[in-house]
């Protein structure tokens, strides 16, 4: 690659950074003065607004469009933002997903992790139980064996933790039992939706799945995240005395997030999404002294990083794919809202929560977000759905991803407690 064309790239980098920037907090500014719902919201409609499929595709007069669609167009969807800003996209998730570790209670964590076991899997089930039927009886599948209706069916188990942790944080609600329970659900979520992921590949590619297999990729996965978080929780107090005998200024925030980075890429490797590394070492440095000091420190890059996230996760939607099978789509919305409000709701119930907390809970598992869009990609790469599958994967991951914001904060307004008896307080840090 010639100097030139690397000075070009940068340029252009920068420049669609300073537009996303912009246009974030713009609409980030509009929802909270305006319309009173969370910024959240302003963010994702930012990347739908400057995204390719939209103005950013456009070339305006003598300039060329900001953000051009990719030559590949739907084979891989993530192909239609540029790499560089995607890449810079998924670093803000992972700092997003240190900070929710940083800022949760872990023996509040411990306490609510058995009702988040039963959140987890009925937010699994049920979703891919309806997905399933739900292609079949609309006619876009055969039978439940037919590698579309199993893809279909991955599709409605996401959860996008990114979002839920977003909204409970600026609520300050992020270590609430609900709150506590529906991020440790989600990361429990993440591992059965690898395992479902799993599952339907090796199904769609040899007509068959070994129990061998899952069993050890099942294994492999929750053995990872919880050796990962019971090592990371273990070394905290030599993290803390590592970190803390630092003078050079920054050192200590500087090193916090590159162990946050190495956790991400390492949870990567073992076939988990990154944000799970994240979390992890979030939740292990948040018992140490330097939980403040680094929380303090990063959330400057916070601000600027994370809204990078949204407005990517924005630009990935392609509203004009959904008109091909708009029907298919709103029903298979409408089962996505059930499968997780009741599918991941009801079992609350049974872990101590009133219907108030469930309903919070369901909320709170509710968006699909980016997770959505990888097991989409995935089945559209493999030609195992088209693009009105597609589409309506696309169409039902935007819907929940904007309704979860917006039914969460109503649903927590006032100090109504949501277990049926009195939450302890919060341990202090």
């Amino acid at each position: 690659m010639g100097e030139e064309n690397l000075t070009e790239i940068v340029t252009r980098v920068v420049l669609q950074l300073a537009l996303i920037l912009v246009a974030a907090k713009v609409f980030g500014e509009i929802c909270i003065r305006f319309l009173h719902i969370p910024p959240v919201l302003g963010e994702l409609a930012a990347g739908v607004v400057i995204g390719p499929f939209a103005l950013g595709g456009m070339a305006l007069g003598p300039m060329e469009p900001w953000f051009p669609l990719h030559e590949s167009g739907l084979k891989n969807p993530f192909d239609v933002v540029p790499h560089e800003i995607y890449v810079i996209g998924q670093v803000a998730s992972v700092v997003l997903l240190f900070v929710a570790g940083l800022e949760t209670d872990l023996k509040q964590f411990l306490r609510f992790a058995g009702p988040a076991t039963l959140v987890a899997v009925g937010g699994v089930v049920a979703p891919f139980a309806l997905g399933v039927f739900a292609t079949i009886l609309m006619g876009f599948a055969d039978s439940v064996t037919d590698p579309v209706a199993l893809f279909m069916g991955a599709i409605m188990t996401a959860t996008s933790v990114g979002i839920t942790a977003r909204v409970l944080a600026d609520m300050g609600r992020l270590n609430s039992p609900e709150g506590t329970t529906v991020i440790a659900a989600a990361v429990l979520d993440d591992i059965a939706g690898i395992l479902v992921l799993a599952m339907v590949v090796a199904m769609s590619t040899t007509g068959a799945v070994s129990a061998g297999s899952l069993g050890f990729i099942a294994l492999k996965a929750i053995g990872f995240w919880v050796g990962l978080t019971v090592v990371s929780l273990a070394a905290s107090r030599w993290i803390f005395r590592a970190l803390d005998g630092f003078r050079v200024s920054g050192a200590t925030l500087a090193l916090a997030l590159a162990l946050a980075l190495a956790a991400a890429a390492l949870a990567e490797k073992a076939g988990l999404a990154m944000i799970i590394g994240a979390y992890s070492m979030g939740l292990a440095l948040s018992v140490t002294p330097l939980r403040h000091r680094i929380e303090e420190s990063l959330m400057g890059v916070y601000h600027i990083l994370v809204p990078v996230f949204f407005v990517v996760m924005g630009m990935l939607v392609d509203v004009t794919v959904m008109k091909e099978a708009l029907l298919f789509g709103i029903v298979l919305t409408l089962l996505a809202v059930v499968g997780k409000v009741v599918g991941a709701g009801a079992p609350a119930l049974l872990g101590g929560f009133n219907l108030r907390g469930g309903w919070r809970i369901g909320l709170g598992m509710l968006p699909r977000g980016e997770v959505a869009l990888i097991i989409a990609g995935v089945g559209l790469a493999r030609q195992v759905i088209s693009g009105p599958e597609f589409g309506v994967a696309i169409m039902m991951t935007v819907v929940t991803t904007v309704m979860a914001p917006v039914l969460l904060v109503p649903a927590f307004k006032g100090n109504a407690p949501g277990t049926r008896k009195a939450p302890e307080p919060a341990s202090p840090h």
